[in-house]
């Protein structure tokens, strides 16, 4: 059984968590998990490498609005720079995206 990590209230804070609003999605070539998404978190655009595509098909994601780290630190995935992260839960079957339940504003931080 893998052991549960607790972290105080400081370490949570650091984590940047905004409504993000998908204007485009696309697989990535020569990943059958990948999907690249155009992102708009109101002032700014910014491209996620997210492991969604086994679940979701590029047009059910454009138009919707989800939920991202925005302060993760930029990393490379199949030569694209990844600028943040989406949440989604999974159950080992099945993947979700976590998304608002009412119109937020792109941009908005979560607390």
């Amino acid at each position: 059984m893998e052991e549960k990590v607790i972290i105080g209230i400081e370490d949570f804070l650091k984590v940047d968590l905004r409504i993000a609003k998908v204007i485009s999605a696309e697989r990535v070539e020569g990943s059958e998990k990948l999907l690249k998404l155009t992102v708009s978190l109101g002032d700014e655009e910014r491209t996620i490498v997210a492991g969604v595509a086994k679940y979701y098909n590029p047009e059910e994601l454009i138009g919707k609005r989800i939920v991202i780290v925005a302060n993760l630190k930029p990393r490379k995935i199949f030569g694209i720079e990844s600028q943040g992260m989406l949440l989604a839960a999974s159950d080992g079957e099945r993947l979700s995206v976590v998304v608002p339940d009412r119109d937020i504003p792109e941009g908005a931080k979560l607390s």
